[in-house]
């Protein structure tokens, strides 16, 4: 005799569980994720860009023969000594074909000054429309969210992983993600700011280098390293506002992480 099994049960196990998204049919390998993304970061250092590029010359994407796409863009991110030049050279690059689908390259907004950067997944289709990240129904959530805690768009600076809108608003596949890694990273570097906020599971495993989902990621304090960075920067992920939006009731649990953030950010006024 079979057992019905209400679907908010069966959505409510998944939760407990630590399942937070859905994804596909076929099988990921977390850790190799994890490892594609740490060597990624890596790539800049292991691989500085040759001497030939001249300081001051915004840089061009072509590609050295044979060398792959995130390797390509480690070169051209470590060039930028500037986030004017970083911008550029984002608009410039074509090693990636989701970028020919996209309206614009989505870079940043709010204050490159500011003590605290968000960091997101990827531009929505209002983000791509308007040219700026978290603009659409999403963005309105974290200005509210930012709000709740002391912030708006004058003291936080925001991002996203990918610059570009994956078509349909789909998630970046990891191959996208790898190679716009180097550019993220340098794009910390350059604001070297004194919290991050990573706002989803994408952005939380690239920048984090670890395989766990957001749900096990979120609410603890990590450290994100890199040789352009005078010190290691605190860490926090949380939920990405589109989530909060489909799944209300994690609301609570964002709201801890936001009381984490503004108790880090009074200590540190101390």
């Amino acid at each position: 005799m079979q057992t019905w099994v209400d679907p908010h049960d069966i959505l409510r196990w998944y939760l407990d569980a630590g399942v937070d998204e859905t994804i596909g049919e076929t099988p990921v390998d977390r850790y190799a994720v994890s490892q594609r993304a740490q060597q990624a970061r890596l790539t800049a250092v292991q691989n500085p860009p040759p001497a030939t590029m001249r300081p001051g010359v915004a840089p061009v994407a072509a590609a050295p023969q044979g060398k792959a796409p995130s390797g390509v863009a480690a070169h051209i991110a470590a060039e930028c000594s500037t986030l004017a030049e970083l911008r550029t050279a984002l608009e410039k690059f074509e090693g990636l074909a989701l970028k020919q689908a996209a309206a614009c390259t989505v870079f940043a907004d709010g204050n490159p000054e500011a003590a605290v950067m968000c960091i997101g997944e990827a531009p929505g289709q209002e983000e791509d429309r308007q040219g700026l990240p978290f603009v659409g129904t999403s963005g309105k959530l974290l200005d509210r969210m930012l709000r709740s805690i002391g912030l708006d768009r004058s003291t936080v600076y925001i991002t996203n992983v990918v610059p570009w809108r994956p078509p349909a608003n789909r998630k970046p596949t990891l191959d996208e993600v790898a190679v716009c890694l180097p550019f993220v990273s340098r794009h910390i570097e350059l604001v070297d700011p004194q919290l991050l906020i990573l706002l989803g599971g994408t952005a939380a495993s690239a920048l984090l280098a670890r395989a766990e989902g957001i749900n096990r990621l979120r609410g603890r304090w990590f450290e994100f390293n890199s040789p352009g960075l005078p010190r290691p920067v605190p860490v926090l992920a949380t939920f990405h506002p589109a989530y909060l939006l489909r799944t209300p009731e994690a609301k609570r649990d964002a709201w801890r992480d936001l009381l984490l953030i503004q108790k880090k950010l009074a200590a540190g006024r101390h």
